[in-house]
């Protein structure tokens, strides 16, 4: 069973549909005592870091996440849920969670004198690095995902960097670090490659081929 963490932070809703129609075998819950017993989880997020990291002490799903990193449970970072696993973002000067060394830092300054918006909306492809992800197995190379951030993630150990994507430079938007993967992106607003990501991580036997309603 996947276990998708709500913390009054994430795109919970999208992430439900996606999984709904892949038939994967999943439990919603604000609750960490809810999801104690589930093999996977999915850890989404839209919004703010600071407000985000109070949501996740004030429901115990701050050290939930941290034992469950810790005894090896995979885990699906998205988005929100992917920065706030590093150690600190710049976005209001917030210390994150700490399961993988590294900060999340705001676009340059003169990314606007490039013509080029903050946040970073829209459609990107990946660029593999060290190997690519396994969650990523089926996706055809040229596949575009769906993006919208204004800070991104700087992990520590580059050998950690699954993915980048070019926007006005390299943006690392993919990391894996032991069992957990995480993606800037959302797969589950991506289409067919996108479910594909989920049906990877879930091995859920349904249909990744198709969008959900």
């Amino acid at each position: 069973m996947t276990g998708i963490i709500d913390y009054n932070a994430g795109n919970i809703r999208s992430v439900e549909r996606a999984l709904a129609f892949l038939g994967a075998d999943y439990r919603v819950s604000r609750r960490p005592q809810d999801l104690e017993g589930a093999d996977r989880l999915i850890f989404p997020g839209v919004g703010e870091a600071k407000f985000a990291m109070g949501e996740l002490r004030t429901t115990g799903f701050d050290s939930f996440l941290r034992d469950r990193f810790q005894a090896g449970t995979p885990i699906l970072g998205i988005c929100l849920g992917t920065q706030i696993i590093f150690d600190y973002s710049e976005e209001s000067d917030t210390p994150c969670l700490g399961l993988v060394p590294g900060a999340v830092r705001r676009f340059p300054e003169d990314f606007r004198r490039q013509g080029l918006k903050v946040p970073h909306m829209g459609w990107n492809s990946l660029i593999p690095r060290n190997g690519g992800s396994p969650l990523l197995a089926g996706v055809s190379p040229d596949s575009d995902f769906y993006f919208v951030h204004s800070y991104y993630i700087d992990p520590s150990e580059a050998s950690s960097v699954t993915a980048v994507t070019e926007y006005g430079m390299p943006v690392p938007c993919g990391v894996r670090y032991g069992t957990l993967e995480a993606f800037q992106f959302h797969p589950e607003k991506s289409g067919s490659p996108g479910l594909r990501i989920l049906a990877n991580f879930t091995g859920a036997a349904g249909r990744p081929g198709g969008t959900p309603c």
